[in-house]
């Protein structure tokens, strides 16, 4: 059974700080998502964070995000990319991510660490496509196409 009173402690110390983030749609920062709850994507090590893609800014203060995961996935719930990063020795790198489009959520900018990266507009606009697939696909049997039309499927 998890034990959520370390992740209060943290919880209540993210929402006293008062430091103003500044962030941007398809920037990729490290998170402190928490310890949740059933399938729902757990933040990691001692601040419970996880990478997160900035998916939509609403206000200086809350965002739509999307998770990470390192973990090979190929399935209609993740988009693979290819993250392009310094490392700590300054040598440029590759990281493989994929975003968890199924596990989009509203958070607070207060929960923001560290910016990571940010994805090129191209990428971007195809994990919009998804996430949008997977809501109209469910509800009302719309897709969208990759020239960005919308048409019903049955």
């Amino acid at each position: 059974m998890k034990d959520f009173s370390e992740w209060h402690n943290i919880k209540h110390k993210i929402e006293n700080f008062q430091v103003e983030k500044l962030f941007h749609d398809r920037e990729i920062w490290w998170c402190s998502l928490g310890s949740n709850i059933g399938f729902e994507q757990d933040g990691k090590n001692a601040k419970y964070e996880r990478p997160i893609l900035i998916f939509r800014k609403f206000s200086k203060g809350m965002f739509w995000g999307l998770p990470l995961t390192s973990k090979e996935k190929d399935d209609i719930f993740h988009h693979k990319i290819i993250l392009h990063l310094i490392d700590q020795n300054e040598k440029p790198q590759e990281k493989i991510s994929r975003v968890i489009l199924s596990q989009l959520r509203l958070l607070s900018a207060k929960r923001l660490i560290r910016r990571v990266a940010r994805i090129n507009e191209k990428i971007f606009a195809e994990i919009e496509k998804q996430v949008i697939n997977l809501i109209l696909e469910k509800e009302n049997g719309l897709l969208i196409e990759s020239s960005g039309a919308l048409r019903q499927f049955v």
